[in-house]
């Protein structure tokens, strides 16, 4: 083969490969722009995250404030029932609607348990 013919050949493979590393370079700046898209994407979901689990915390927190309250409002000797609401209890005596509040409150405030 004469060197024209190989110089022609050479070029050729170049000229290929030139389109290879131009087809990889888009290749590749697609999938930066995509990584660049989903970390975005990934810090706001944590972040909308993390501003549930601080309501879920807020609302927790009420709750166990509210239960003291209530439990507080009971040991003083008050009925926290609709039925007998405010009125005073006889001393020593529970009112099963009181404790059932209570109870159902309790299992209410709990929060969620996480796998």
């Amino acid at each position: 083969m004469d060197p024209f013919s190989q110089l022609a050949q050479l070029q050729e493979g170049l000229d290929e490969m030139t389109k290879t590393v131009a087809g990889l370079k888009n290749d590749l700046l697609d999938v930066l722009k995509e990584n660049t898209e989903l970390k975005v994407e990934n810090q706001l979901l944590r972040e909308k995250i993390n501003k549930l689990d601080k309501k879920e915390a807020s609302a927790a927190s009420k709750s166990q404030a509210g239960l003291k309250s209530l439990r507080n409002i009971y040991n003083s000797g008050y009925h926290i029932c609709n039925m007998y609401y405010g009125s005073h209890r006889d001393e020593g005596e529970d009112c099963m609607f009181c404790l059932d509040i209570l109870d159902n409150f309790e299992n209410h405030a709990q929060p969620p348990k996480k796998d």
